[in-house]
């Protein structure tokens, strides 16, 4: 990939910064995680304080990225085995009854991460067999022509992709494909608008479905941990109406900011679809994978269960292997469990009433409420991991969902981890972003333009309109 001039340099000078900014970060997370424990809060029991310093230590971890966001999720975990479970070093005292150590070390195996583990393989089996490459390559067919109707397409198609890949495989798979054709124009304007098509269709593709990203996830486990379960196709309808809509309006202001209306674009992928027989199983075990997520309401079977499928399907005949199995995103999976697990630590040690009880929350409007956690979501993740933003944001508001009146939970966690998704308007703010950015080919100013146009956009949408349509379409 194309580097800017600059990279080198610009590449020491991050490394300097974030080396500062973790270093605070260590120091201010000791502090924070002290704190509840050295200090009595008023009105909250002694597993309350535990949770709190567990809570407060992974807002500052996560912000600042003092160490990798992964080993912050099993941090999480691990803390909360040692602090505010049965099996704690120091049993503490209080009205809130303990869970067992089990049940915060069952999030790394929730139902859920069994269901993104399946998605994952699908991914990296696209991948080993072609078939993102060749699928992109039908799909592109009919938008051959215009420059404007050409990036209409494949931003549709890296939509599509991202549904069941992970933003950044899609995006890195996306770039393969279009560098030569960036090269090739000759306007400025039009290469940027291109490089920025693709990260703006794969974050807002992956809203699309539960193993789309990763905030849907940890909003559906948050959800499952309530006994409250959303299908794979409820999650569909759901979110795809807003997809399509932020996808084309996307479309259209690159078209006024970037991409002319004159001008054709060549983009010849070139069909190679693998016949062997270990590619037709995956094609195999892959729609049908597929079919089973979606008709989930005709044959019941939940869409966690299904996702294990692929996963024994693939293993148990040799058309994936063990060398396939380490280059799935394991750091993910953790990443998603450490924040099922930390909304299981707030509800079971009553950190989640004393967070209610402390602000006057129930004078909030449903509508504030929403508006509230939406806009923090989109500005949180816009600076840092959108799944970090989910971990901390969905489990807190689930609880206080489950807490109010009038409020209604499924409508709280899809919002809040869509909103994340729409956190686009940095190179930091996401890995499609910032494979864009290594690109050369857009700035700063460009990306954030995009970006905050988008974000809001997409972020009112999803706050003004969406759930008075899920209210009548009947799925809230």
């Amino acid at each position: 990939m194309k580097k800017p001039s600059n990279a080198a340099a610009t590449s020491t000078r991050r490394t300097r910064e974030p080396s500062l900014t973790k270093r605070i970060g260590l120091v201010l997370g000791l502090l924070v995680f002290l704190f509840p424990l050295l200090y009595d809060i008023p009105g909250l029991e002694e597993p309350g304080e535990r949770m709190l310093a567990i809570f407060l230590l992974a807002i500052v971890f996560w912000i600042t990225e003092a160490i990798p966001l992964v080993a912050t999720a099993v941090l999480v975990i691990f803390l909360e085995v040692l602090m505010v479970s049965t099996g704690a070093i120091i049993a503490p005292s209080g009205a809130a009854e303990a869970l067992p150590a089990a049940d915060y070390f069952a999030a790394l195996a929730n139902p859920v991460i069994i269901l993104f583990l399946g998605g994952f393989m699908i991914a990296e089996g696209a991948e080993k067999y072609r078939l993102d490459r060749n699928i992109a390559a039908v799909l592109l067919k009919p938008f051959a022509g215009s420059i404007r109707i050409t990036v209409l397409g494949l931003m549709i198609i890296t939509a599509l992709l991202s549904m069941f890949m992970s933003n950044t495989a899609t995006t890195a798979t996306m770039f393969a494909v279009i560098m030569p054709i960036i090269a090739s124009l000759k306007d400025t304007k039009s290469r940027a608008g291109l490089a920025i098509a693709i990260p703006l269709a794969a974050n807002v593709g992956g809203i699309g479905t539960p193993v789309g990203t990763p905030p849907n996830a940890i909003a559906l486990g948050a959800l499952e941990e309530r006994g409250i379960h959303v299908s794979f196709v409820d999650w569909m309808v759901m979110a795809m109406p807003l997809m399509l809509v932020v996808l084309i309006g996307s479309w259209l202001l690159l078209c006024v900011l970037f991409l002319p209306t004159e001008g054709t674009m060549e983009v010849d992928l070139g069909k190679d679809w693998d016949t062997s027989r270990n590619a037709k199983l995956f094609y195999a075990v892959t729609g049908l994978t597929i079919l089973l997520w979606m008709t989930e309401p005709l044959h019941g079977v939940s869409s966690n269960i299904v996702g294990f499928f692929p996963v024994v399907a693939l293993l148990c005949m040799k058309v994936m292997e063990g060398a396939d199995l380490k280059r799935l995103d394991w750091p993910v999976l953790w990443l998603v469990s450490g924040g099922i697990a930390l909304g299981t630590g707030v509800g079971a040690t009553g950190l989640d009433v004393w967070l209610v009880e402390s602000i006057p929350w129930a004078s909030f409007s449903p509508l504030l409420l929403l508006f509230v956690f939406g806009m923090i979501g989109l500005g949180m993740a816009n600076v840092i991991s959108h799944s970090a933003a989910a971990n901390l944001l969905v489990p807190l508001a689930v609880s206080l969902a489950v807490s109010l009146d009038g409020i209604n939970v499924i409508v709280v966690a899809a919002v809040v981890a869509i909103s994340t998704s729409f956190g686009m308007s940095l190179p930091i703010s996401t890995p499609p972003n910032a494979i864009a950015y290594s690109t050369g080919e857009v700035s700063v100013k460009n990306m954030a333009t995009v970006g905050v146009i988008v974000g809001l956009a997409g972020t009112f949408l999803l706050l003004f309109v969406m759930p008075p349509l899920w209210e009548f379409l009947g799925m809230v």
